[in-house]
């Protein structure tokens, strides 16, 4: 995934723990774009045309419709063209290659350039999606149900953490220079501080502009109900910059903290 990924249970056996992993790798190899043969891959590959997917991938893809609403638009994962064009064409430990951003604009409307049916998908001509952080915080969310009722899934920042923890007190997570005690909750980042390169540029994009955002903030720490929720609201925020984020936040997340530039 590019990332620092953990997982902890209490008391469940070692081998559990590697199937995690095993279902962590398996599932992140059908949704990064970075691979030509990856499912996601192929889905931009065939734009105009109905393409096969998982459920899995169907998954995420309706929950990136969700994202798109929830946020009025500002989570959008159809800003692929963007990403590229600021060079962010493959995995940054391989380098960023040159950005060419003079001919970028606004991202399209997801729901127009992509349609969900099940066990299949299409996107529109000349429509391309990044599914980022709306895959890891799915992943993390079902990676934690799915292993037990007493757990922490990290996924490169977007976390779900389950039950009372291995001391009855929840589990401690380091978030925003602080650490919070967490039960049935999700945590996540956004920011701009990391995955950056060349002079300013990184790879959260603000769909309204096609360019990297530039909002007043530099990072959002969110605890919500799940690790999705607080992916969805964190970068909302994030985009959106401080005067929207404050409000935005106290309606749609347990406790937040906006880090300006």
């Amino acid at each position: 995934m590019g990332t620092s990924c953990s997982v902890f249970a209490a008391g469940l056996p070692a081998l559990e723990l590697l199937k995690a992993e095993f279902w962590v790798r398996t599932v992140a190899a059908r949704l990064t774009r970075f691979e030509r043969g990856s499912e996601l891959s192929r889905l931009n590959a065939a734009a105009g045309s109905w393409t096969a997917i998982s459920p899995e991938l169907e998954a995420v893809l309706r929950a990136s419709m969700r994202a798109y609403e929830v946020s009025g638009g500002l989570v959008n994962v159809a800003v692929l063209p963007s990403l590229l064009a600021a060079g962010y064409t493959r995995p940054l430990a391989e380098g960023a290659t040159p950005a060419a951003l003079d001919g970028v604009h606004s991202a399209p409307v997801v729901p127009d350039v992509l349609e969900i049916a099940p066990g299949k998908a299409r996107l529109a001509p000349n429509a391309g999606i990044d599914l980022g952080g709306i895959a890891k915080g799915w992943m993390a969310d079902r990676l934690c149900e799915r292993i037990g009722s007493n757990a922490v899934v990290n996924l490169g920042g977007d976390l779900r953490a389950r039950g009372d923890g291995p001391e009855g007190a929840g589990w401690p997570i380091g978030l925003a220079g602080t650490t919070v005690m967490l039960r049935d909750h999700g945590a996540a980042t956004s920011s701009v501080l990391r995955r950056r390169w060349g002079d300013g540029l990184h790879h959260l994009i603000d769909p309204r502009t096609g360019r990297p955002a530039a909002s007043g903030l530099v990072e959002v720490s969110v605890v919500a109900a799940t690790a999705l929720a607080a992916e969805i609201v964190a970068k909302t925020a994030l985009i959106a910059g401080p005067e929207i984020a404050p409000a935005f936040c106290a309606a749609n997340a347990d406790a937040w903290w906006l880090l300006p530039e």
